[in-house]
């Protein structure tokens, strides 16, 4: 049974042109346009996997919408005598509704649910006329980006004058800060030694109250004790008068 004519628009639709020089990667863009009513699925496959990169290399297409799809080719020694046999082939279907899986709807495809379609790979070497016209380009693309890399390294200077004001301010504030906390945490720290001798004079005061006052307590109580000791001896010797002067009397 032959399969069903491809539903997808392809742009370009027989050839990718790949324009060198081919020292470094190359692009070509492919365009898949679906202008169905129904999501299709596609991949793109090529005879030579390890030359090429593609991305996407496959997914769903939207009704009524388009995806470019590129085709990048690595860097290789081209040889102008040499003619591209690569080729790349764009297959598609149309999704189930109740898809979920697009893996397994590419596993359980049947042949003639199946459409492809497919693409030469031709390479081309610009001219010197080319050549010459794409230095010029290139030197005025360049000597534009220059003027505008001058203009902008000349307009940055007052902004970055300006920023870098801010950041001294900023560093000046955070100095300031900091210098306020020191002198806090000093502060704090001299009330601290404050109130620690302030306690331990306390401490000595009240020692000292204390001994001054048992010091006060023997001294009055000998004192009184010497006091009473005296009272004692003078109503003896008071006494022993008294008794002579009777005897006397008598």
């Amino acid at each position: 049974m032959a399969r069903a004519e491809q539903v997808l628009v392809l742009e370009p639709q027989h050839e990718l042109k790949f324009r060198g020089p081919f020292t470094d990667v190359v692009t070509a863009t492919l365009k898949l346009s679906n202008p169905t009513d129904r999501n299709v699925c596609f991949k793109v496959k090529t005879t030579a996997p390890r030359r090429y990169c593609v991305r996407p290399n496959s997914g769903v297409i939207d009704s009524g919408s388009s995806i470019n799809v590129s085709v990048m080719l690595q860097p290789f020694d081209y040889d102008p005598n040499e003619k591209s046999k690569h080729k790349f082939m764009v297959q598609s279907m149309l999704a189930p509704y109740d898809m979920t899986d697009m893996e397994g709807v590419w596993k359980e495809a049947k042949p003639e649910e199946l459409m492809d379609s497919k693409l030469r790979c031709a390479f081309e070497m610009p001219l010197e006329n080319d050549k010459t016209h794409e230095s010029e380009s290139n030197q005025t693309v360049s000597s534009s980006a220059s003027s505008v890399k001058a203009e902008h390294s000349a307009l940055p200077k007052s902004a970055s004058a300006s920023l870098d004001d801010g950041e001294v301010k900023k560093i000046m504030e955070e100095c300031k800060r900091l210098q306020m906390e020191v002198q806090r945490l000093r502060e704090e720290n001299k009330q601290i030694r404050e109130d620690d001798g302030l306690r331990k004079r306390k401490v000595t005061s009240m020692a000292a109250s204390h001994s001054s006052s048992s010091s006060a307590m023997a001294t009055s109580a000998m004192r009184d004790e010497g006091l009473s000791t005296r009272i004692l001896a003078l109503c003896v010797l008071f006494f022993v008068i008294g008794v002579i002067i009777g005897k006397l009397a008598l």
